[in-house]
């Protein structure tokens, strides 16, 4: 019985991060709501700045969760400048926390504010979330033939136009690689080889339009990309195969001791224009990031195993990034739920944020 109480507390060490993280949502939409609204005569700048700013103070309340709280390690290897600037993000995906990843790095920059994702479709339909990724720069996307790259290349001008800061997230991937996806992995590498490409084993093979439409469109606009490759300690089963990265839930939960984290900062004039060579240039990044994680899960050295080549830095976030924010959102929650109109006007903001949010991403995403 013990045993089963100590399972049933571990288990329920995500439920805190999650409560707050779920319980703050309608807080925030209210307050950025607000701004919209206020905002709606002003300069389309002055609206994306306070935007930026609010949203770096409820991701900095996630991070607070997902560093401070876990206490995970962060190993930073390669070039991660410390200045802002105006960037493509190009990661492997093998988990929903890679979402988190881009934060991680994005807040050592403090570039937090400035983190815009490019979203599988079928997200935006996310209660209050959906709809208000869309409003802070996010672009919604479908796959193969249905990609609108008129629409993608629109809203990156709209943006541009307004001097929106741009760190734009793309994993061209398409979906997440999970070892125990068999025919997943075989059917990308299968379609590499019939493309002529090498084949990739710890990777999916890389789509190309995204990154061709994002980079094609703001070349002049942009100082560099950033190629990310992420590695979640841990992975590695008593057999010693690669086994699918943890899940936010089970990230929470405190099962990822350690993440390392290569970043390669790529000049933009190092980076071709052409499509088909634009294709080729981002397999075989992908080939890079496929022989870190070859290095990372399968040296034959046990002392070059669970980490990248080369020197790593053992970056810790300080809880003064975290900690305000987290008091700041939770205590205008608790305020609200502690009068009886605070708690009605809560619940209709889930509801009818959601349906509101629903309706303007089926017109405008």
């Amino acid at each position: 019985m013990l045993l089963s109480l100590v399972l049933h507390m571990y288990s329920m060490r995500c439920v805190l991060p999650a409560a707050v993280l779920l319980g703050t949502a309608p807080t925030y939409v209210l307050a950025w709501g607000a701004w919209r609204l206020l905002s709606a005569f002003l300069p389309s700048r002055c609206y994306q700045a306070v935007d930026d700013r609010l949203y770096c103070i409820y991701q900095s309340m996630v991070l607070f969760f997902f560093e401070n709280y876990t206490g995970v390690q962060i190993l930073l290897y390669g070039d991660l400048p410390k200045k802002k600037e105006n960037i493509i993000y190009l990661a492997n995906h093998q988990s929903t926390v890679d979402w988190i990843i881009a934060d991680i790095l994005a807040i050592r920059q403090n570039a937090l504010g400035h983190v815009r994702y490019v979203l599988k479709d079928g997200l935006k339909w996310l209660p209050l979330y959906g709809c208000y990724f869309s409003q802070h720069g996010g672009i919604y996307v479908k796959r193969s033939a249905k990609f609108n790259e008129k629409d993608m290349r629109n809203k990156l001008q709209r943006y541009m136009n307004a001097g929106t800061p741009m760190y734009l997230v793309i994993f061209p991937e398409g979906t997440r690689y999970n070892p125990e996806l068999t025919k997943v992995i075989s059917a990308s590498q299968t379609f590499a080889a019939q493309e002529g490409f090498a084949v990739l084993k710890h990777v999916l093979t890389p789509r190309i339009k995204a990154t061709h439409v994002a980079f094609d469109s703001m070349k002049n606009y942009l100082d560099a990309i950033y190629d990310v490759t992420v590695a979640f300690e841990g992975t590695i089963d008593d057999k010693g195969q690669r086994k699918e990265a943890p899940s936010m839930a089970e990230f929470l939960c405190k099962e990822c001791p350690k993440i390392h984290i290569h970043i390669d900062r790529i000049d933009k004039k190092d980076v071709p224009e052409e499509q088909a060579f634009m294709r080729r240039w981002l397999h075989e990044r992908f080939e890079i990031k496929d022989k870190l994680l070859i290095e990372f899960y399968d040296s034959v050295d046990p002392e070059r195993r669970n980490k990248f080549p080369g020197e790593s830095v053992n970056s810790k976030l300080s809880l003064k990034k975290t900690l305000p924010s987290l008091l700041i959102l939770s205590g205008l929650t608790a305020g609200m739920l502690m009068t009886e109109a605070g708690r009605k006007l809560y619940v209709r903001t889930w509801i009818y944020g959601t349906l509101i949010g629903c309706l303007w991403v089926s017109i405008k995403a």
